[in-house]
């Protein structure tokens, strides 16, 4: 079975692998987003789908736009193309030239969850739709019929990026399966449900500022689903305070106001309940524990916004 592999970054690695690792699978080439600059020096930066191919011989390509790869791809004359977190829209011409077709492994049971963010908005609303689906790309935002699914729970205190890394484990022998199943007729594409569709769209850094008015369940399930990317957030004395990890607590006050002081961190009131403020960040400066942030910054009595 010949298959194009289209990923970027590093919760697509597992399905790379599991492709390679396929006795049956010859894996052609691999598509992925340019190189980027990262970290403090901007230096080019490859994508870890591109390392991982790479040091397995697979050719890569890197197209600054995914149409230009067409008529490449129909050179190949590939069975299938299998796609994980590629980072862009694959326009028709592309999916045309893909053999049998584009089979997504995205990070929910659809239509629950279609778009850029499915574990963040999963989080968020509380677990529900969680889980993963092979499905056929069409024209649409993961529209496409499903061709497999594993619905999965989400843990307590589970992040995002925990969830997706999990997640992307999950997916990547069900991305195999799919691809043969496809190819050799014994799966069929099965029309979603629209009238069962929720979107995920992407999660910008506004998105991401913690609304102390939201009871502490909420309040606790944004700072989850906002980690690491783009990270929850808020403001102590004027200042950007980066949330990475709170708890539960029981007590009472004004919302955004440090009422207490835990073993674990700071108490912060919120429309009902409350949170302990275990893992933060001040601005420019280094994670520390709530334990620390209390030290240093003496909250008691202040309020966040």
């Amino acid at each position: 079975m010949r298959v194009a592999f289209f990923g970027t970054p590093a919760p697509a690695v597992p399905a790379l692998e599991a492709l390679l690792a396929a006795t049956d699978v010859d894996l052609v080439a691999a598509v992925t987003n340019p190189d980027r600059p990262s970290g403090r020096g901007h230096r080019l930066t490859p994508p870890p789908v591109k390392v991982t191919a790479a040091a397995a011989g697979v050719p890569v390509w890197q197209p600054q736009r995914p149409v230009e790869v067409v008529a490449a791809l129909a050179e190949l004359a590939v069975d299938a193309c299998a796609v994980v977190a590629y980072g862009a829209l694959l326009p028709p011409a592309l999916l045309a030239a893909g053999g049998r077709g584009f089979v997504n492994l995205h990070f929910s049971v659809l239509p629950a969850w279609r778009g850029a963010a499915p574990a963040q908005h999963t989080i968020l609303a509380g677990g529900a739709g969680a889980g993963v689906t092979c499905f056929v790309l069409d024209a649409g935002m993961d529209t496409g019929p499903v061709l497999c699914a594993v619905p999965a729970q989400v843990g307590p205190d589970e992040t995002a990026g925990e969830l997706v890394a999990r997640l992307a484990g999950i997916g990547a022998p069900l991305l195999v399966d799919a691809l043969r199943g496809l190819v050799d007729g014994s799966l069929t594409p099965v029309p979603q449900d629209d009238t069962h569709a929720s979107l995920a769209p992407k999660i910008r850094p506004d998105d991401a500022r913690l609304d102390w008015f939201a009871d502490a369940t909420g309040v606790h399930r944004a700072v989850r689903a906002y980690n690491p990317a783009p990270g929850a957030w808020t403001t102590l004395r004027g200042e950007r305070l980066k949330v990475h990890r709170v708890g539960l607590a029981a007590a009472e006050g004004s919302p955004g106001t440090v009422v207490a002081l835990s073993a674990d961190g700071p108490v912060v009131a919120c429309g009902a309940g409350a949170v302990v403020l275990r893992d933060v960040q001040p601005a420019g400066k280094p994670r520390i524990t709530g334990v620390d942030l209390d030290n240093g910054y003496r909250p008691l009595g202040e309020t966040l916004r």
